[in-house]
């Protein structure tokens, strides 16, 4: 297989890769399971996950007729108080473009003046954007990365639907007839719920709507989850040996839960309504596939307490960020004694087709206790609530891609979870949701031609370099780390691999089309499109296990709105979704581009030192390679930060200072990386003009930037949400907690110690 072929199948499992935002699900997902289908062949799209998403068309511009009017006032004003030279002196020094003039207006809009920036710098930042921005209807939160990645969709939605739409690439006619298949509702309407049940009887057929014919269970799990890629009990996928990255090797992690957490399924007493919707969920969607009301409330009741007993089992977020600990490398025959319930030579060789596969090939088991306990709980459980549960994880993977019915019926659930109802969002977002899934490296050919600045990437190359250069002088002056582990660091953060805006093969046709060889795709026919894709990324997954990993290969497509460090292979990666205004704008003020897309890198650059990031070396390797003094020292600065975020509430709720370490980590090191390295660059080419009106510094500007970019309003159900399963803080926190910790922050907005944004303590790792 070429490198473009390669560049489908994602490295690591999601847990292991951080981001610059949280991805946004717009489905529910049970807590430590990957998206096999989406994992193998390497797409995460920015939807709704540092960081998180970033990634979009340029945010819409103020009228500069408006703004200029507002600007003549105020050099009216200036030439009466101060004359006219002075005035013409003034003018000198303001940036006056048009850009300069409408980004302008833009922070204008988003700042709240009536608020102290050193009492509450977010409500300061942001107090205006959430005035102007109330929630949309049908979603949960709305902030920069929705906004971008709703434009991004605007712009491939004119591509898809031009009547003259044509290409010499297949890849991409299969992309627009996947988009066009999912839009034909009158044919996805007239099929009803056949497709899903013409399924299950192929495999056997479901107690729940009265046809189970007894199949094996072993039977009925290679096909769930090895063909469909659904994630029963655990989840199987192939990437870098984490202690090897020059080999790929089998991995098992725990899986298994529908809910987006452990702790909606434990804690009843704050979840009670989310349980009672998804159960009322199950009942709907199995009444649909035609089972009696009675039988089906009882079964579903029965499937839902197993959840619940798996999700007992299941080892919580916070608990699983030291890999050391969990890393356990073993042979199938040892995977058999670990957990004999399931026949793993059987179920692997199945899976990884037509690969051939012995007792001694080595597997990494990320759960081990868990697989351990899995398998004593399928041994003492009855084999028809086995099926049940097996046949119910194929239902909810495939029954959003049936008629309306179906989507109505998660409606209630959706927004018990997430305070909206998916039923809100208009078809064509949803279908082009769907293409950036299952065939986003070509809809990022369509994106990219359409839209990216080829200079934007080596623009992007010098700052990185820049925010490097401010990392390594910072490393340089730490007092609490010795010597031969400061010179591994920096061996580490010089190795820092880069990848910026698109990976070459996508503007390839040759390569583009070879990548997506074998994934057919008809334009009638939605529901077996989705099925053949999840054949085709199985297919993907098997062919990587012989080969050695590629580091050109991407984990997100161009499109993204988002970025992410990827610690076994030590690389950062800049999607070019990311690479547009707010965050980039070649016609922007330095100080609003190191704000924004400078902090992005610093971020990702730092999170390969965060707690997590730390223990693999400069070749993507877990190993320990830290002195022990600099490691005590480490952990007592993370502890600071543990303590610090776990003093902040949403709603009454506290932040899980420990689940989200890593981010926070992140957050204040690309912070301080990215305004060191804008320091320099004013040493090298002197002062920036200021932007007018605004009334900041352009060193102030650089904080109010960053802080922009976190601009956001979320239900209260999503902030739930987000506090359970997001290693990120809350969009406030993420703003208030960087800033509180930096010094210069303090200084350049003359923050008094002891007030809220200058608390005197300063939590400082990196």
């Amino acid at each position: 297989m070429n490198v473009a072929l390669q560049n489908l199948s994602n490295s690591m499992s999601d847990y292991k890769r951080a981001t610059f935002h949280d991805e946004d699900v717009p489905e529910p997902t049970g807590e430590g399971a990957t998206s096999p289908d989406t994992v193998e062949v390497g797409f995460r799209k920015g939807r709704g996950h540092i960081l998180g998403a970033l990634g979009g068309r340029s945010q819409p511009e103020v009228l500069l007729g408006a703004l200029s009017a507002v600007l003549g006032v105020l050099l009216l004003g200036s030439l009466i108080a101060l004359g006219v030279q002075q005035m013409t002196d003034r003018s000198r020094s303001l940036c006056l473009s048009e850009a300069c003039v409408s980004v302008a207006g833009r922070i204008l809009d988003s700042l709240d003046r009536g608020i102290d920036p050193c009492q509450d710098f977010y409500q300061y930042s942001c107090g205006g954007w959430m005035r102007r921005n109330p929630l949309p209807d049908g979603r949960s939160r709305w902030n920069t990365f929705n906004s971008i990645w709703d434009q991004n969709q605007a712009i491939l939605k004119h591509i898809l639907e031009n009547a003259t739409f044509n290409s010499s690439s297949e890849a991409e006619m299969k992309t627009q007839r996947f988009y066009l298949s999912c839009l034909k509702e009158q044919r996805i309407e007239e099929l009803r719920q056949k497709p899903l049940t013409d399924l299950i009887e192929k495999i056997g057929g479901w107690n729940i709507s009265g046809n189970w014919r007894g199949e094996n269970f072993m039977s009925v799990l290679k096909t769930v989850s090895g063909t469909y890629r659904a994630t029963p009990f655990f989840s199987v996928f192939v990437s870098a040996d984490s202690k090897s990255s020059n080999s790929n090797i089998i991995q098992v992690d725990q899986s298994g839960l529908f809910l987006p957490s452990r702790d909606y399924y434990l804690n009843k007493t704050a979840n009670g309504k989310v349980l009672d919707a998804y159960l009322q969920y199950m009942v709907s969607v199995g009444e649909l596939l035609g089972g009696s009301p009675g039988s089906v409330d009882m079964q579903m009741t029965q499937i839902l307490e197993f959840e619940t007993l798996l999700a007992n089992l299941t080892v919580p977020q916070d608990e699983r960020r030291d890999e050391e600990k969990i890393y356990n490398r073993m042979t199938i025959s040892e995977l058999q004694s670990l957990a004999p319930a399931f026949d793993w030579m059987d179920y692997l060789t199945f899976a990884l087709s037509p690969l051939d596969l012995n007792d001694t090939e080595p597997v990494v088991v990320y759960g081990k206790e868990y697989l351990q306990q899995v398998s004593e709980l399928v041994n003492n459980t009855d084999p028809m609530l086995l099926n049940n549960y097996l046949v119910w994880n194929l239902v909810q993977k495939m029954s959003s891609s049936l008629d309306s019915r179906f989507e109505k019926a998660q409606d209630k659930l959706l927004e018990s979870l997430y305070g909206a109802k998916k039923s809100c969002t208009p078809r064509w977002q949803t279908c082009l949701s769907n293409t950036d899934d299952t065939l986003g490296f070509a809809l990022g050919s369509l994106f990219v031609k359409s839209t990216f600045d080829k200079n934007s990437k080596n623009i992007a190359e010098q700052m990185i370099s820049e925010i490097r250069d401010a990392f390594e002088l910072t490393l340089g002056g730490l007092t609490w780390m010795d010597e031969k582990t400061r010179r591994a660091a920096k061996e580490k953060a010089d190795a820092i691999y880069d990848m910026i805006g698109f990976p070459d093969f996508i503007l390839d046709t040759k390569e583009l089309d070879e990548v997506y060889d074998g994934f057919e795709v008809s334009e009638d026919a939605f529901f077996q499109n989705m099925l053949n894709f999840y054949n085709f990324s199985a297919k993907l997954m098997a062919e990587q296990l012989r080969k050695p990993p590629n580091r050109e290969q991407w984990s997100m497509t161009p499109q993204t709105v988002n970025a992410y460090y990827l610690p076994n292979k030590n690389e950062i990666v800049f999607p070019a979704g990311i690479l547009q205004a707010p965050f980039y704008a070649p016609t922007h003020p330095k100080a609003l581009n190191f704000g924004g897309i400078g902090v992005v890198m610093g971020h990702e650059l730092t999170h390969a030192f965060d707690d997590q990031g730390r223990e693999y070396d400069e070749d993507g390797n877990l190993r320990p390679w830290w002195q022990n003094s600099s490691l005590e020292a480490f952990k007592n600065r993370t502890e600071c930060m543990v303590n610090q975020y776990n003093s902040y509430t949403v709603n009454g709720e506290r932040v899980n200072g420990r689940q989200t370490l890593g981010e926070n980590i992140a957050d204040n090191g690309g912070l301080k990386a990215a305004y060191h390295a804008y320091k320099s660059w004013l040493v090298k080419h002197g002062e920036e003009k200021q932007l007018p009106g605004v009334g900041l510094t352009n060193n102030q500007l650089f904080f109010v930037g960053f802080a922009q970019v976190w601009c956001s309003v979320r239900t209260p159900e999503s902030s739930h949400e987000g506090l359970v399963t997001d290693p990120h803080s809350p969009a406030k926190f993420r703003v208030i907690g960087t800033l509180s910790n930096s010094k210069d922050f303090a200084e350049h907005f003359n923050c008094p110690k002891g007030t809220p944004m200058n608390p005197g303590k300063h939590c400082d790792v990196w």
